[in-house]
């Protein structure tokens, strides 16, 4: 071998020792970035920022839930390959969101803002999840309705490329009839019915009365509300009477001699003081009206019987507070609905 294969033969080896360092070197770098994985709470940097900005990057958002509650819903994961717009997600939605009696919705994570909302058309979402109500006054989910509710997301899930990851049916239908099984006896309704003495009230009599004590005409015929003072809560009261004297064509000779007034417990916050309210509307009102106050079974509710009333509901409220189902939240009067 002459000097100048000698030489070229090194060289061979130094570059090929080079070249093999520097693949083992990329292989482990990238080794290590599977393993790392992302930072938790950092966004992604686009490779095209330079490190400057890069650095002037905030964190993501926290994540919020919007409607869907582990505690009242069987929640189904839809994992996307990539995002899905808010215009896809709505266009293949299901005509109707219930399964049977039940309740579902579906909520998208924003990429923007990293909310979880309902679908909106000018939106984009990184991941999707499906809830549907375990139970509401309806009664527990049962095998039937948990595989329409199946149905229906396997339907939508196919449509905008997604798998879901359904729980096992099982375990769903146990979990709605304990939560049931909880809730039934728990679902007060007060309500009192306040009977005329003497003259027939009117409807404007009875619309003017209930007027001083708070009370404004509600969506309904028939319905009066003492309203939340919270935008977009339910009525704290509701005062009912024959609906037909509010579609007379003359109300005013339309001759009224009963209504109620109820108080649905679970719907309203302990803190708005809900039954103190009741109790001064119901006798407010009978004072007004010059009636009597009776109960569901027509018997005379006495000073004793409110104040009975009062001791129970002290017992209700810690027993939802105790499953974090406290009367008002969200979660309860999606549970005492329906």
């Amino acid at each position: 071998m002459n000097l100048t294969w000698a030489l070229a033969l090194v060289a061979g080896l130094v570059l090929a020792v080079v070249i093999g360092h520097s693949l083992w070197t990329l292989r482990r770098a990238a080794v290590r970035r599977r393993l790392a994985g992302p930072q938790a709470g950092a966004e992604r940097v686009d490779p095209s920022l330079g490190a400057e900005s890069a650095a002037e990057l905030r964190p993501a958002a926290v994540r919020r839930a919007a409607r869907l509650d582990a505690l009242i819903d069987a929640i189904v994961p839809l994992s996307l390959e990539s995002p899905v717009s808010g215009e896809a997600v709505i266009a293949h939605l299901p005509p109707t969101h219930r399964a049977g009696s039940k309740p579902f919705y579906v909520e998208g994570l924003d990429i923007e803002t990293g909310d979880w909302l309902s679908p909106a058309a000018d939106r984009r979402y990184s991941e999707l999840q499906v809830g549907v109500q375990l139970a509401n006054r309806g009664g527990a989910m049962n095998e039937i309705e948990y595989s329409e509710f199946v149905q229906k997301v396997q339907v939508f899930a196919d449509a905008i490329g997604a798998q879901p990851d359904f729980p096992d049916m099982l375990d769903v239908v146990a979990r709605a009839r304990e939560l049931d099984a909880f809730a039934s006896p728990r679902d007060a309704q007060l309500m009192v019915t306040l009977n005329c003495q003497q003259v027939a009230w009117s409807l404007g009599y009875l619309q003017q009365s209930a007027a001083r004590h708070g009370f404004v005409a509600g969506a309904l015929p028939g319905r009066l509300v003492l309203p939340s003072a919270d935008d977009g809560a339910p009525p704290v009261l509701v005062l009912s009477f024959d609906a037909q004297a509010a579609l007379s064509d003359d109300p005013e000779q339309s001759a009224l001699r009963a209504c109620t007034l109820s108080l649905d417990v679970p719907q309203t916050p302990e803190t708005a003081e809900p039954f103190p309210a009741w109790h001064r509307a119901v006798t407010g009102l009978a004072a007004d009206l010059g009636a009597t106050i009776a109960d569901d079974q027509g018997a005379p509710v006495t000073l004793h019987g409110f104040d009975a009333i009062g001791k129970d509901l002290q017992q209700l409220y810690r027993q939802l507070e105790s499953r974090d189902l406290a009367a008002g939240s969200p979660a309860a009067r999606r549970l005492f609905s329906g």
